[in-house]
């Protein structure tokens, strides 16, 4: 009787042991699903690019680019995490899935479509040239020809450039710091440097540097954000495009605009 009563017993502890695992291996599954599925975008940018990314005086991140992902992500239901390195870096950690995408005033090229998906463009503008402002003889890319410009790392200025300079008669010299190279152009060590407008305009107004905008702006170019080419994020861009076409349609994205650069960005020439 006493060895029935014993195996009972283990039979009822061992069914109590077996209804807990299988309520513990659901929470588990439960929460690694929770996990997998969780809304969240890492946006890679510089950090270092005012007005769009940069540390304000209190060192938080902000700037146009971020303020325009915050709304994004609250019109699609995502979590936003910016995440950022070097803009030489950024679309390496792209290319290895360390980010999901770049907020960095990205210009849409032919070669980047080539590899990547883009979102719908939100930001138009041109390339333009700067220089010390007493001079008078740059104006455009034609009046660099035996002169010296500066690019940064990893833009497609050099790019642009170099399509144009096709006997290599214009110096390009490339600088990891922007405002490296706007020093240099300012004290003459370079003739120009080439940015968009609008963050050149920036550079001006707050440097104090003897500088001005050299010239019209070369063309019109593009800003949208770069995804890796996948069916998910194919999916992800749609939503991402319907957010920001809602930004359009309610002026959201020109208050933004007007924040930074008293001026709306997002709209074409």
């Amino acid at each position: 009787m006493k060895s029935k009563n014993i195996l009972i017993v283990s039979a009822f502890i061992l069914v109590i042991l077996g209804g807990f695992y299988f309520l513990n291996s659901n929470s588990s599954a439960n929460q690694n699903q929770g996990t997998s599925e969780s809304n969240v975008i890492k946006v890679g940018m510089s950090g270092s690019y005012k007005p769009y990314t940069y540390l304000d005086d209190k060192g938080e991140l902000t700037g146009f680019d971020v303020d325009v992902w915050k709304e994004i992500g609250n019109r699609i239901g995502y979590e936003v995490e910016f995440v950022t390195s070097d803009f030489s870096g950024l679309f390496g950690m792209l290319d290895s899935n360390q980010i999901d995408t770049i907020a960095n005033q990205i210009t849409v090229t032919e070669a980047r479509e080539e590899k990547y998906l883009f979102t719908r463009p939100y930001v138009y503008y041109g390339a333009q040239l700067i220089s010390k402002s007493d001079r008078d003889d740059i104006v455009d890319l034609e009046s660099l020809k035996g002169k010296s410009v500066a690019v940064g790392l990893g833009t497609n200025y050099e790019e642009m450039i170099r399509e144009f300079d096709k006997d290599s008669e214009i110096e390009i010299i490339i600088y990891d710091s922007g405002s490296g190279s706007y020093q240099d152009v300012a004290i003459g060590r370079v003739d120009a440097a080439m940015n968009d407008r609008l963050a050149l305009q920036s550079v001006i107004k707050e440097s104090g540097l003897p500088l001005k905008l050299a010239g019209a702006p070369l063309n019109e170019l593009h800003n949208a954000f770069p995804f890796l080419n996948t069916d998910e994020n194919k999916e992800l861009i749609e939503k991402i495009d319907q957010a920001i076409d809602s930004m359009y349609e309610d002026n959201t994205i020109k208050d933004i605009s007007e924040k930074y650069f008293d001026i709306d960005i997002s709209e074409r020439f």
